[in-house]
């Protein structure tokens, strides 16, 4: 927690940003009946019925100082989507010698996923890109990205 909170106390520096990311699945639900008809001095009521439509993993970033913001929507999250993001994320700070990425400890988010979905010589680059730095475990709260993705 501590190095968290000694991270988000830097000044900004555009060559170190600090950035926080993280996912989440997302239902795609519509309606299942139609919605009730409005009637003169009548309360409005709705239904609350609905159907599913799939799912989604949303992944975001924010760099707190400045206000910046990234997301992607995918059909599912799994290190193929990370390294997309994160590849995405470097392109972003072309500027940065290090981004300093938040996040939890999910079982994809390292450099492995990297080396899984790139050759060699262009996951040892991305992860040059990034210093990785984690919520401690039931401390998310620490992750600003958190509340804005649930709003």
């Amino acid at each position: 927690m501590e190095q968290l909170l000694w991270l988000y106390a830097l000044p900004y520096d555009p060559q170190y940003p600090v950035v926080c990311f993280d996912e989440r699945p997302c239902f795609l639900i519509g309606d299942r009946i139609e919605p009730r008809a409005m009637q003169t001095g009548q309360v409005r009521k709705e239904h609350y019925a609905y159907e599913k439509h799939g799912s989604c993993a949303l992944l975001a970033a924010i760099e707190p100082l400045t206000g910046f913001r990234l997301a992607q929507v995918h059909p599912q999250r799994t290190k193929k989507e990370y390294t997309l993001f994160c590849q995405a994320l470097a392109r972003e700070f072309p500027q940065a010698i290090k981004i300093r990425l938040v996040q939890d400890n999910l079982n994809t988010h390292d450099v492995s996923a990297f080396y899984e979905n790139l050759p060699a010589e262009e996951a040892r680059a991305l992860a040059e890109r990034f210093e990785f730095y984690f919520t401690p475990k039931s401390a998310s709260w620490l992750n600003p990205v958190l509340s804005l993705s649930k709003g």
